[in-house]
């Protein structure tokens, strides 16, 4: 997969992040990325559905949430290697 792709920040600077894969966990999906300029970084965020049916990504809502969706990834990324 490995498409780039570009966010906004929190200041509303461009950022420019390598998407590793989409998943599905539970009911939802998610999105792992990797911002170009920080290669060991892993950013995970939820895909929804907005007004117009167009595809956008949204921050976690918790913590738990983040260690689940990170032990799925984990888990996805080691039976990608066998």
């Amino acid at each position: 997969m490995h498409e780039k792709i570009v966010l906004l920040d929190e200041m509303g600077n461009k950022v420019e992040f390598q998407l590793v894969m989409t998943f599905g966990l539970d009911d939802s999906n998610y999105a792992a990325l990797i911002p170009m300029d920080d290669l060991k970084k892993e950013i995970f965020l939820r895909l929804e559905l907005d007004e117009n049916g167009e595809t956008i990504l949204v921050p976690l809502d918790s913590h738990e949430e983040f260690k689940d969706v990170k032990e799925a990834y984990e888990e996805f990324k080691k039976e990608r290697l066998q």
